[in-house]
């Protein structure tokens, strides 16, 4: 939490899902960045467990923006302050999921990216479009299954990689761009002050556990977030000044564990034979050693 505040910007009473990873993720930034924060959030599973009206789980000010457009519209308020001469004077966010990050939202991302707005955007990936119904996404991993890319005797699920958006995000060459976890506490505020604190645009990319999309027990979400990390599924890591070239490790796992250990514990890898999961396991090594690990 701030150091300059003692109140909860996240209150509770919310209507996430038990063991919800956004939850997690959403108190440790909002409380990081402490009051003085206007947000816009897209519509989601996020904006609707914590804004039904006449209720709001946001201690700040909040704007709720279309799917597709929160970057746009944080950076309208964005100019809108400069206008004012308060430039600088407060955090200005926007939240959206993976869909409305990595899809339909990235054409407003990119937007605000290009344009040097001094905005943080996080996103909070929990792999799939969950709120409307568990359908993939291209943050969908390989071999996951949705309802609209399902396991079957002719499909392994979801057949394409997933995208790499925070690479994609800092070929921008905007000022900071960060990967997180809800299980890398310290990790995460320390990332999202670095955002904050950036004179421009930033991206943090937070991994966020979904037991209802992802089929597992709610008490997993932390584990599997670690998990993530241990196995080189998830890569912690942030780059500043568009230094995509000379990424900063910031977890490297002193050993890391098989990927069966993480893909075992969510019922949407199920279907995966040996086979398919030392197909994904070799892509893991080849991506770790990219990385230098």
């Amino acid at each position: 939490m701030s150091e300059k505040e003692d109140k909860e910007m996240f209150a509770s009473g919310h209507r996430m899902c038990a063991g919800c990873g956004e939850g997690i993720a959403m108190r440790t930034i909002l409380n990081e960045a402490g009051p003085n924060t206007i947000a816009t959030v897209a519509t989601g599973c996020l904006e609707v467990t914590t804004t039904a009206y006449p209720q709001t789980s946001w201690e700040i000010p909040l704007i709720h923006s279309a799917f597709e457009n929160a970057a746009s519209v944080a950076s309208g308020i964005e100019v809108a302050l400069k206008q004012m001469d308060k430039k600088g004077e407060t955090n200005i966010m926007s939240f959206a999921g993976d869909g409305g990050t990595f899809d339909i939202g990235f054409q407003a991302l990119s937007g605000m990216f290009e344009r040097k707005h001094n905005v943080t955007h996080i996103c909070l990936d929990n792999e799939a479009y969950m709120n409307t119904g568990i359908q993939r996404c291209s943050s969908t991993p390989y071999g996951a299954s949705t309802t609209t890319s399902p396991a079957g005797k002719f499909s392994i699920g979801e057949d394409r990689p997933k995208k790499p958006l925070a690479r994609i995000s800092a070929a921008h060459d905007i000022p900071y761009v960060a990967t997180a976890t809800i299980a890398h506490i310290k990790d995460l505020k320390k990332k999202v002050r670095k955002a904050l604190d950036a004179d421009g645009p930033a991206l943090v990319h937070v991994f966020a556990p979904c037991p209802t999309g992802w089929r597992h027990a709610s008490n997993d979400s932390v584990e599997l977030a670690r998990l993530a990390v241990e196995t080189g599924v998830f890569v912690l890591w942030e780059a500043e000044d568009g230094e995509i070239c000379d990424l900063n490790i910031t977890h490297k796992p002193k050993e890391r564990k098989p990927v069966g250990e993480y893909l075992k514990k969510q019922r949407r890898f199920a279907h995966l034979t040996e086979e398919h999961i030392e197909k994904i396991q070799k892509e893991i090594d080849e991506k770790c050693e990219q990385y230098g690990f």
